[in-house]
């Protein structure tokens, strides 16, 4: 079976972290987003994984290849955004000789079992399956009306919370027919939930599968967090996780879920974790405190600093007895000055320089 995997549109609050990387490359707990989505589809026994993609394509196929995890990989490329359904059609050339398949989007973590998930599709003789998840704040996502037979009546996106036919919500990953792609016009930007599943709604032939565990849309950087610390839960509950090379002073206390990634030096003193992710070659200086954070690689992070709950970019340098913390997003290469307070849903863009203290909510461009 193939699947279609849509790597656009990820995680747009997520936007100011990087200019270097695709958001699908982004790590949690140390092992980029899509690697977690491809080692899930082998296992669900896809063959091979079609990559939707615009900004950034070349990056992303130079670091991927044509294979991950035994998956095969392809390459469907948009010359401008196609959104869901547009970048669908453009890539069913790609799917030719399949009848049924697997689309998801590229930012969800899910312990959804893709394999029951297509047992039922086929015992519905469904046109579409949308897994269902119950949330309960429905007002970021699609929400969903069904019969007593999971068949899916009415499709509302992003309702207000008052207007909404259920706290069912669309997770993001389909089994769809292939037929349905002749639907939708070529070469045109078309939503997939907006324009196509309202039309196989009325017809009766678009079902919801339900599925309850862990389901994270990492959309904004606390999901990407919540993401980062529940994988961290699965790879290092017992006992922190170190890389090959990494220095690690006397005193310093790795409090576990952690890892941390090759060549990272730690000075004497510092406590990192729980929850903590940091990347090949980040230096962290004496005394530091980071805790439910993710550091990208090769940052320093100055002596007595103290990170929390947020994501500092690759290369950024954070300065001595300066604090970050309360969901600040750190941009690539960015620089923050000593003895400085950075807080409360901070937005920092790539390459600037902070000299002083700041709180949010707020976006330094």
């Amino acid at each position: 079976m193939k699947a279609l995997v849509l790597a656009g549109g990820f995680g747009t609050r997520l936007r100011p972290l990087t200019c270097t990387r695709p958001k699908l490359l982004l790590p949690m707990a140390n092992k980029p987003v899509i690697d977690w989505v491809l080692e899930g589809l082998a296992k669900a026994g896809v063959d091979t994984a079609i990559l939707l993609v615009n900004y950034l394509a070349d990056v992303l196929e130079g670091e991927l290849g044509d294979s991950r995890h035994g998956v095969k990989l392809r390459y469907s490329r948009e010359k401008f955004p196609l959104d869901t359904g547009g970048a669908m059609r453009n890539a069913s050339h790609l799917l030719e000789g399949d009848e049924v398949f697997l689309a998801m989007n590229g930012d969800i973590l899910s312990d959804l079992d893709l394999r029951r998930m297509i047992r039922f599709h086929a015992e519905k003789q469904a046109l579409i399956t949308i897994a269902l998840h119950e949330v309960s704040d429905v007002s970021r996502f699609g929400v969903v009306e069904i019969d007593a037979e999971n068949r899916i009546n009415r499709f509302v996106e992003k309702p207000k919370p008052e207007e909404a036919p259920s706290n069912l919500v669309n997770a993001g990953m389909y089994v769809v027919q292939s037929e349905v792609l002749d639907s939708i016009p070529p070469s045109q930007k078309v939503s997939i939930e907006r324009y196509v599943f309202p039309k196989i709604a009325e017809r009766g032939r678009m079902y919801g599968y339900r599925f309850e565990g862990l389901w994270i849309d990492v959309g904004k950087p606390e999901d990407y967090l919540a993401a980062n610390a529940a994988l961290l839960k699965r790879v290092s509950a017992a006992c922190a996780v170190v890389g090959q090379g990494s220095e690690i002073g006397e005193g310093v206390e790795l409090i576990p879920p952690t890892v941390l990634g090759s060549d990272v030096h730690v000075e004497n003193g510092s406590r990192i974790g729980p929850f903590t992710s940091i990347a090949d070659g980040v230096r962290v200086g004496r005394g530091a405190v980071i805790r439910n954070a993710v550091i990208l690689p090769r940052a320093e992070i100055g002596s007595a600093a103290r990170i929390e709950q947020s994501i500092i970019g690759e290369g950024v340098r954070i300065g001595s007895l300066t604090v970050v913390r309360n969901l600040v997003l750190v941009g690539d290469h960015a620089q923050l000055a000593d003895k400085i307070e950075v807080a409360n849903d901070v937005r920092i863009c790539p390459w600037k320089e902070v000299a002083e203290s700041v709180s949010g909510p707020l976006r330094i461009l």
